[in-house]
């Protein structure tokens, strides 16, 4: 952690930044061909924690190798951090409150907003993907025919898992199926989508299996108790990641036996944070702020570059477009919101390349259910110049999930019963507060040097320029996108139907007794509160 904020600190030095012209030129030994396309979505993973970034309790071999002979990224953010808007926000160049029923968890995908993959497949590459694609929620067409918005499946192959946590899907053994199974004179697009570090895992796995000892971990996060359940939790985490790196990299060595790992552009990154109290469904620094490793040994010009611009998951799809020579606006994409950065891609410069790129757009609305009438907790923030600066539209409701419902929008897990034993037996009531408590209509945090957002900042007068000049811009650009939270039709996200009829209409289901708490199957049982 203090390693993290002297990194982030030193970057604060840069400015102001000075800029060089560049050559921005595609570089003379792409030969013209399409690039193949492997994407490699981790499930629930946070900035920083992969090997290349400095982290060292988790072995990623895979992601560094990428980072090493490709560009590794420091600023790259998911608009939205829970799985369904954040991969809608990936796969359509759109922010999640651009996409109607998309930008809540568990939607109908919209049959309007079509995926670059899809357009990829239009366009004569063969697309396919194992495990989670886009996910969970329901995507269908207007004659109600599933759609592929990451291709076709490959699932079939299966292993023995390490762990009972662990996906029996051997992901390296379908994309090599995937591989073979292809027309050869086409390129490819391939979305490895893993199932880890996604919860729940096999209890003490990072310590028996992954021989990890607790002391590895310099220090735990503030907002979480220091303690050996919650060092144990963070450890199997990390066996979890080291799972998906694995398969990162048969699948590279799979690309190089075949004399393909050149010509494919890999990106590698992960969906939204940690599934831990106060990441995973939040709107803070280590739920938007995600790993993120790209190569292309035709591509590319100067490897093992770090690129200190802040981009975002809706700058993925201009750019692999582009790549491509295909243009979203004649292949019935809606318009896209994201820009390309293939720039990066053709200079020799690191740090900071585009004068643009300074900003972030976050936000969120409906992820899991549990408050009345299903409701979301919509906010909207931006990151800029260290500051990350959040509107919270309706402060009145808990923001990860009713206590009386078991915190819906919070996965279970040792560290969360932790957190809730502590308050109810009262030893400590501040880690209930960060990760549970109710929030004011506004926040501000300085995250260069407080990423782990625990001073708010909003009552200090000493910052009120800052508030105000970040309130602007963010309100001015929310306007400029239609975001219907600026037009006062906000509450039209909440009335968009859950998919998941099973869990629909949750909290007054259950509070009239016609639903169990084993219908949230994830979380625990003793999560929901008797008396709030």
């Amino acid at each position: 952690m203090k390693n993290y904020q002297k990194y982030i600190k030193s970057l604060a030095l840069i400015l102001p930044w000075i800029f060089v012209k560049c050559n921005t030129s595609a570089p003379e030994d792409s030969n013209g061909e399409p690039p193949n396309i492997l994407i490699a979505m981790g499930d629930d993973i946070s900035f920083p924690h992969m090997g290349a970034y400095g982290t060292r309790w988790v072995r990623t071999p895979g992601f560094d190798r990428v980072a090493e002979e490709g560009i590794l990224f420091s600023n790259f953010y998911t608009p939205n951090a829970k799985s369904a808007p954040s991969r809608a926000c990936f796969l359509t160049g759109r922010n999640s409150w651009q996409l109607e029923e998309a930008a809540n968890h568990v939607p109908f995908f919209p049959a309007k907003f079509k995926s670059f993959i899809e357009v990829l497949g239009e366009n004569g590459y063969i697309t396919g993907y194992t495990a989670k694609g886009w996910a969970p929620g329901v995507a269908i067409d207007s004659s109600g025919k599933k759609r592929e918005l990451t291709g076709k499946p490959y699932n079939s192959r299966r292993l023995s898992p390490e762990t009972k946590g662990i996906s029996e899907i051997d992901y390296a053994a379908n994309f090599e199926d995937f591989l073979n199974s292809r027309d050869k004179n086409k390129p490819f697009c391939f979305w490895y989508g893993s199932n880890e570090p996604h919860r729940g895992y096999e209890s003490g796995s990072g310590v028996k299996k992954g021989m990890k000892k607790l002391s590895e971990i310099p220090e735990v996060f503030r907002f979480w108790p220091d303690n050996q359940v919650v060092r144990n939790d963070i450890l199997d985490y990390a066996f979890e990641i080291e799972h998906f790196d694995n398969h990162l990299v048969k699948m590279l060595e799979i690309l190089e036996k075949n004399g393909e790992l050149e010509n494919t552009i890999v990106i590698v990154t992960a969906d939204n944070g940690m599934p831990f109290p106060r990441v995973k469904g939040q709107p803070y620094e280590y739920s938007v702020h995600m790993p993120m490793a790209i190569m292309w040994g035709n591509g590319i010009k100067r490897k093992g570059r770090t690129i200190n611009d802040y981009l975002s998951f809706i700058d993925i799809a201009p750019t692999l477009l582009e790549v491509a020579g295909i243009d979203s606006t004649r292949n019935k994409m809606q318009p896209v919101q994201g820009k390309s950065f293939t720039d990066i891609f053709y200079t020799a410069k690191e740090g900071f390349v585009g004068k643009d790129r300074i900003s972030m757009f976050i936000g969120q609305e409906r992820h899991d259910v549990g408050r009345p009438d299903d409701a979301g907790y919509p906010v909207r923030g931006i990151i800029k110049d260290g500051f990350l600066y959040l509107k919270n539209y309706n402060p009145g409701r808990w923001p990860a999930g009713n206590p009386e419902t078991g915190y819906l929008n919070c996965d279970g897990s040792p560290t969360k019963g932790m957190i809730l034993m502590m308050r109810r037996t009262g030893i400590s009531q501040e880690y209930w507060n960060l990760s549970f408590g109710m929030r004011g209509g506004e926040e501000l945090y300085n995250i260069s040097s407080d990423p782990e957002c625990m001073n708010n900042l909003i009552n200090n007068a000493g910052y009120n320029n800052t508030r105000q000049n970040l309130q602007s811009l963010l309100f001015d650009e929310l306007i400029k996108q239609n975001d219907p939270r600026t037009q006062g039709n906000g509450d039209v996200f909440d009335k968009y139907i859950y998919a998941n009829e099973a869990q629909r209409d949750f909290y007054k289901r259950y509070m009239e007794g016609k639903i169990h708490r084993k219908a949230a199957g994830w979380v625990d049982s003793t999560d929901f509160e008797e008396t709030r």
